[in-house]
């Protein structure tokens, strides 16, 4: 018995120590009231993070919209946070301020000084670049920066049935701040629109939701008009849950592929979304590929593997 308690005692403390400590950065926007319906997938990716074991987030900073987003994020951490209590800072509120310190960016350098820190950056990266630009010492406490954004040569960011191409929204949001941050030494892992395409969730995916729990109701209720406006716009009617992906190459990296050290470069091209971009006939494409010459390499997720997608299933199921 007394070896029973002593080898579940060491793998107690090998899962504590393998726990990757992360920074949540986010656009978040569920359920936000406007002309239109805003997207899901950032709130539905914290749900996801607070339920995994193989991370302990340390503090969520916002980025657009963070007073709307301030509420909705504790709202979130008072239904799903289970662990110790996760303090939420706002960002930069357009994202269009690279430089200038706000809330979260101060929160963040203060954490970093205490440890080393995994960053999930699922929006435009001006509360990161702000602070690497105007706190280079730090640069050696970030592990890594997971990023939505990036794509290969040639690829249209185009969900749903084909009907309509749409663009990459967190780098060309922000074109400068992703600069600062591809001018780093911090090592880079970009999973957006490529690997997140081969997931998708519908009304019969959210089945396992309680309608009786208030945060499940909740849940279900803010995505259902994002599903509709999919269903308008590309003929299908649920969504591809993009940032699940950013989350999943840090919590399970095994169920994606990879270019590894792969260059990434930014061309200046001819617009594929002109639909939405009506008065953009160029701009700028943040690509990966073996045959450009960049300095800067990063890892690049190209496929989520069967199986990822019943991984975020299973998680939105779990009640803690």
């Amino acid at each position: 018995m007394k070896n029973k308690i002593l080898l579940f005692a060491l793998l107690l403390t090998a899962s504590l120590q393998a726990q990757t400590k992360v920074w949540f950065d986010t656009d978040l926007m569920i359920g936000m009231p406007d002309k239109t319906p805003r997207e899901v997938d950032d709130g539905i990716t914290l749900i996801m993070a607070l339920k995994q074991p193989q991370i302990e987030i340390v503090g969520i900073s916002s980025i657009t919209y963070v007073d709307y987003s301030y509420d909705v994020i504790n709202k979130i951490l008072k239904w799903h946070n289970r662990g110790a209590s996760i303090p939420v800072y706002k960002g930069s509120p357009k994202a269009d301020d690279l430089g200038v310190e706000n809330e979260g960016t101060r929160a963040l350098y203060q954490a970093l000084k205490k440890e080393k820190l995994t960053i999930l950056a699922l929006g435009p990266m001006t509360n990161i670049a702000s602070l690497i630009q105007n706190h280079p010492d730090i640069i050696p406490q970030i592990e890594k920066i997971s990023i939505c954004a990036a794509r290969t040569p040639g690829l249209p960011f185009n969900p749903g049935n084909g009907k309509l191409n749409v663009f990459d929204y967190n780098y060309e949001f922000d074109y400068k701040s992703m600069d600062v941050v591809l001018n780093s030494s911090i090592p880079l892992v970009f999973a957006g629109y490529e690997p997140s395409s081969y997931t998708f969730i519908g009304n019969v995916d959210l089945a396992s939701l309680d309608m009786n729990n208030e945060a499940d109701k909740w849940l279900f209720d803010v995505v259902q008009p994002w599903m509709e406006k999919n269903e308008k716009f590309f003929g299908v009617r649920g969504f591809i849950p993009f940032d699940c992906s950013t989350l999943g190459v840090i919590t399970h990296p095994e169920y994606f592929t990879y270019y590894k050290d792969i260059p990434i470069k930014v061309n200046y091209r001819k617009n594929d979304a002109l639909q939405v971009q009506p008065n953009v006939p160029f701009k700028n494409f943040l690509e990966v590929s073996y045959k450009y010459k960049s300095k800067k390499k990063v890892d690049y997720a190209i496929r989520a593997l069967q199986g990822f997608e019943e991984k975020i299933l299973e998680t939105l199921s779990v009640k803690n």
